[in-house]
């Protein structure tokens, strides 16, 4: 039967012979950048100009002081838990489902992950939840806000100051969101910035932390100091971020728009859920970026080893990609982490989901225009019902 449906929906030519938009798209601007790097010699420098521009331009985006530029996001969340003291024998909460290297950063600096779930028709872990997963030992948060969905960061903020607890906010996939009117990165003690080759403001690789508190940018400081720094973002990939950053405000305002006009024309498709999208635009001043695109497949099973949610979600993505649509599986999470590694507070049934269910746009299509919006609704619709309906 599966094999009947693959045949009807490719009888007819895909929605987009050439494949999907590529990442990152030409820029004059990155262009001048680069050739200017090479002209004045900066490009092979340890020190230079374009690390102090791009310390001032974050620092101004995210509405904090301080800014550390480094090789990763990954790496960035390790220095942020470094910088806030946070170390072995201390417990650091977080979704069940996320980044898969917030785990191992929490790992690696001797703690132990604490997993909650996520906040329903979210992919950001429930603040409800934190406060009742609480022990003696939790020192932390990590709050990631993860493909549209943005984490209740006022609530958050509260609880951790009554209880003395420190954030480090995962702005990797949302930079210029705002939250309750202030910026994303800007509610945490930390907040971590990802430059890699997919992101919205790319340089192939680096990230960066940024903060308002200077005992921890002079913590992160010593512990980088290798003789020289051992996690630099170069003074190439700085070079290449000051252009982006300056057109990151248009452009995802673009992406916004072309979000709210493809769930509109997807609205009553009833094969794939949306985000929870009044919660996350409407409430508290809340403005989203979108690096991915979620939707959960209401059709797979929730258990995230079962051979149903293999074989489902694959065939659906083999099937949307035939059409030249780039749809991906969402992250795993941490569901199936063994307590030897973690402590979990409740069954995780929303995360388990997410990890099972989750399908996620990439975003450059959503710097297309109308007419290729539509067709990637038309293909979505196009799959969803043909392949469920024989």
């Amino acid at each position: 039967m599966a094999d009947e449906a693959q045949l009807a929906i490719h009888a007819g030519p895909p929605a987009f012979p050439e494949g999907p938009p590529s990442w990152p798209k030409p820029d004059d601007d990155i262009r001048a950048a680069l050739e200017a790097a090479y002209a004045d010699g900066s490009w092979g420098r340890y020190h230079g100009p374009h690390n102090e521009r791009i310390r001032a331009l974050l620092s101004n985006l995210c509405g904090v002081p301080y800014v550390w530029p480094c090789s990763s996001g990954t790496i960035a969340v390790e220095l942020a838990l470094r910088g806030l003291k946070i170390g072995q024998g201390d417990e650091v909460i977080l979704a069940a489902y996320d980044f898969p290297g917030n785990f191992r950063a929490i790992e690696a600096v001797g703690a132990k992950p604490v997993l909650v779930d996520l906040a329903p028709k979210t992919w950001v872990l429930d603040i409800e939840q934190v406060a009742a997963a609480a022990s003696q030992q939790t020192k932390a948060v990590i709050a990631s806000h993860l493909h549209g969905s943005l984490a209740d960061m006022p609530l958050l903020r509260r609880l951790a100051d009554d209880r003395g607890w420190q954030i480090v906010e995962d702005a990797c996939q949302s930079p210029g969101a705002t939250i309750g009117g202030r910026p994303a990165g800007s509610w945490g003690d930390c907040g971590v910035l990802s430059f890699g080759g997919s992101k919205l403001l790319t340089a192939g690789r680096g990230g960066a932390v940024v903060t308002a508190r200077e005992d921890v940018l002079q913590r992160i400081k010593i512990y980088c100091e290798r003789g020289n720094d051992a996690y630099p973002l170069s003074e190439l990939q700085a070079a290449v971020l000051a252009p982006q950053i300056m057109k990151l405000a248009g452009f995802n305002n673009q992406r916004l728009v072309a979000v709210e006009m493809l769930l509109m024309k997807l609205a009553d498709l009833d094969q794939l859920q949306a985000m929870s999208w009044p919660a996350t635009r409407a409430q508290n001043c809340n403005s989203p970026v979108f690096y991915k695109l979620p939707w959960l497949l209401n059709r797979n099973s929730d258990d995230c080893s079962a051979v149903d949610f293999e074989q489902q979600r694959s065939q659906f993505l083999a099937a949307i990609r035939a059409e030249g649509v780039a749809l991906d599986e969402g992250f795993r999470g941490f569901v199936r982490r063994t307590n030897q590694r973690c402590r979990t507070f409740g069954n995780l049934s929303n995360a388990r989901r997410a990890a099972a269910n989750t399908v996620i746009l990439h975003h450059p299509v959503l710097l297309e225009g109308t007419a290729t919006i539509s067709r990637v609704a038309d293909a979505i619709c196009k799959v969803s019902r043909e392949l469920w309906t024989h």
